[in-house]
């Protein structure tokens, strides 16, 4: 199992950071190890200060693909979730000063919780999923899968077109805008729709 994940998938996500829209996916990896699964909690590391939560889609990979045509792509996607993609932004600003991968800002380990997944039937439309994170009880992200710069399909598309994809693997689509800190703590809530599927605390 492997886990892709694409960066820049909403505009106003872009702006808050002052990045630029780039011309394709951004694309990068987070091993195995990131993963935390059954809302265990997250230990705050030593090896940053600022790490952020950005709150994303997660689609599950059904079968193996590779050079994905759009019109099948959903073909593609037996379930879907919600992840928290966490970001040690002060080792991430570090690197993307000196033109270097972001690799261990978005890779280390527990910098994905990942919640159980729901049937892709339960979505009759997959460019209107409303999802978001709370932070303590106040609602902090909110965004619909309608403001994707980049939508399932082309998502799938693009990566598989490069990397095979197989089942299992998990795909973290992009967050909306209102990424911000954590500290020991706090109480992370992440929903899709109206179901709460995320509920763990930093430790």
């Amino acid at each position: 199992m492997k886990i892709l994940a694409i960066g820049r998938n909403y505009a106003e996500h872009i702006a808050e950071l002052k990045n630029e829209v780039p011309d394709e996916p951004v694309i990068f990896f987070k091993p195995d190890t990131a993963v935390l699964r059954n809302n265990d909690p997250f230990y705050y590391p030593d090896y940053s200060t600022d790490i952020h939560y950005e709150v994303e889609l997660v689609l599950r990979v059904g079968k193996e693909g590779k050079n994905i045509q759009p019109k099948f792509a959903s073909k593609y996607i037996d379930g879907i979730g919600i992840g928290v993609d966490f970001t040690a932004r002060d080792l991430q600003t570090k690197a993307k000063t000196k033109g270097l991968p972001w690799t261990l800002a978005k890779g280390f380990d527990g910098s994905a919780p990942v919640s159980s997944f729901l049937p892709v039937e339960d979505f009759p439309a997959f460019d209107n999923i409303t999802f978001g994170l709370k932070v303590n009880g106040e609602l902090k992200q909110q965004g619909n899968s309608s403001m994707m710069i980049h939508d399932f399909a082309a998502i799938l598309t693009y990566m598989s077109r490069f990397i095979t994809l197989k089942k299992g693997d998990l795909i973290f689509t992009g967050t909306p805008a209102g990424v911000g800190p954590i500290k020991i703590g706090d109480r992370l809530e992440a929903f899709v729709e109206d179901k709460t599927l995320l509920n763990f605390e930093v430790k």
